[in-house]
């Protein structure tokens, strides 16, 4: 199981999920972030996107690389992780 709640608290995590979806695409479309000068292009990168297996098959890999945690054996969060209520050494 991971711990959700305590890794939407982190901004490092959402940044780089954020990241792990947007790069993919952008770089099998051959563009990059100061290509998307407005909305209508960016949706149209994302729709083409969202319609090739391929960018969707590489879209996932990216995403499973940023959430599994290479530091505990199998997909989940360790016990203590799951403990957590915000991040480690956090403010929050």
């Amino acid at each position: 199981m991971i711990n959700w709640k305590v890794r939407f608290k982190n901004p490092q995590f959402i940044i780089q999920l954020a990241l792990s979806i947007i790069v993919p695409i952008l770089a099998y479309a051959g563009l990059t972030a100061q290509d998307l000068t407005s909305w209508p292009i960016l949706f149209e990168v994302v729709g083409g996107a969202f319609s090739n297996p391929y960018v969707l098959f590489l879209v996932a890999v990216s995403v499973y690389n940023s959430v599994v945690d290479n530091t505990t054996r199998g997909v989940s969060d360790s016990a203590q992780v799951m403990s957590y209520d915000k991040p480690k050494g956090s403010g929050l």
